[in-house]
């Protein structure tokens, strides 16, 4: 009997569903403070919130630089516009080795502006196709965005020798 009681009390309290959605919610909201801006649009009990976000909108999130030889330098500038309704922070990006190496944003970028993300791409030791990612983390939503840099990387039989030689040079100084 106390079990029965139990469940009768947990079901109709433990389970109060109300599918109405919160209008207020969903209004834009000016950013006043940089709590204001870091959001999680998703939550088990209401619908997906995309409103009151940053966005990022990229030019192009795919970059091709054809073919180069190896040991040259690949430079790109990755444009976007933040379409979202607060600032967007960008608080890392990162390639997955050491030869990508981006420079983005260290302040907000307020919404309707534009910036840009710069990637250095270091060809030496990496011959043949490439395709490198950069990823970008920020409070926008999705919170985490991929672009691409990618092309051919013509093999340079010589660079070897002309590194050990330089090597040598420097360490006799």
């Amino acid at each position: 009997m106390k079990y029965l009681l139990f469940i009768m009390l947990f079901l109709n309290f433990g389970c109060n569903n109300t599918n109405q959605t919160n209008n207020e919610a969903l209004k834009p909201v000016k950013a006043n403070a940089v709590s204001d801006i870091i959001r999680n649009p998703v939550s088990a009990s209401q619908p997906l919130d995309t409103t009151n976000v940053a966005k990022f909108e990229f030019e192009e999130t795919l970059y091709n630089f054809g073919t180069v030889k190896e040991g040259d330098k690949v430079k790109h500038s990755f444009k976007f516009k933040n379409v979202g309704t607060v600032p967007l922070i960008i608080t890392h990006a990162r390639s997955t080795c050491g030869c990508t190496i981006p420079k983005w944003p260290k302040n907000a970028i307020e919404p309707g502006a534009t910036s840009e993300i710069s990637v250095v791409f270091n060809t030496t030791k990496k011959t043949n196709k490439q395709k490198k990612p950069i990823i970008i983390t920020s409070n926008a939503y999705p919170s985490v965005v991929k672009v691409y840099i990618e092309g051919f990387v013509t093999p340079d039989p010589d660079l070897e020798k002309k590194m050990m030689d330089e090597l040598r040079k420097s360490a006799g100084k």
